[in-house]
């Protein structure tokens, strides 16, 4: 009869930390303190990792806050995505996606903290230009996501024909910046959504069909 052989252990140890939990910390601590005021240390504390552990699973401060930068880009593209879906009316999608920022920039717990991307990624842009072009890349991704929903808009009626959905969308944008500097800056929430859509009211007044002679679009 043949003995068994006993199994080898596999190589290696398992994971002792959760990648997602650990880039949510690291962000959070990006967040507050930007990247150049945040220490190995901070981030050590932060993600309860210790440095080699950190190195190994992420590489080093800067790749890590490549890392972050990314994840937060990409997560508002998703957002931004679903809030825009062409099944809602326009003005509501575009209120959602002020409403989706809005509850980012002020937590529920501690002072507002705005736009991770801009709030961190600008002060770096001028030295650094990796981080320039991913923030760059971020702000233009937004805007792409306004235009298409606007150029939708003129396909669905929502918008006359000779809107300018470029010029729409920045205008978009722009709002959007202004909220993640503002709440920054000690505006309410109340008094940005206030700002929010008195701008999405002039957008959608902008292009309405009917405030330019043509057939009424969907209300």
């Amino acid at each position: 009869m043949k003995t068994e052989q006993p199994k080898k252990p596999g190589r290696g140890r398992p994971r002792a930390y959760d990648p997602a939990d650990a880039l949510d910390r690291a962000t959070d601590a990006f967040w507050r303190l930007g990247y150049s005021g945040t220490s190995l240390d901070a981030l050590s504390a932060a993600t309860r990792m210790n440095r080699p552990s950190l190195y190994g699973a992420f590489g080093d401060k800067h790749a890590l806050y490549a890392t972050t930068l990314e994840r937060y880009i990409e997560g508002g593209r998703r957002q931004m995505e679903a809030a825009l879906d062409e099944q809602v009316p326009l003005n509501e999608g575009l209120m959602r996606v002020y409403d989706g920022a809005l509850a980012m920039y002020f937590p529920n717990r501690g002072p507002a903290r705005g736009c991770f991307l801009i709030g961190t990624a600008v002060t770096e842009a001028m030295d650094d230009p990796d981080v320039r072009e991913r923030l760059g890349r971020g702000l233009r991704e937004f805007d792409r996501l306004f235009e298409a929903r606007l150029r939708r808009a003129q396909t669905l009626g929502e918008l006359s024909g000779d809107a300018d959905p470029a010029a729409l969308a920045g205008i978009a944008s722009a709002i959007l910046h202004s909220l993640a500097l503002r709440s920054r800056g000690g505006d309410s929430h109340a008094s940005l959504r206030a700002v929010a859509a008195a701008g999405v009211e002039m957008i959608c007044a902008t292009g309405r069909p009917n405030a330019r002679g043509g057939r009424g679009g969907r209300r």
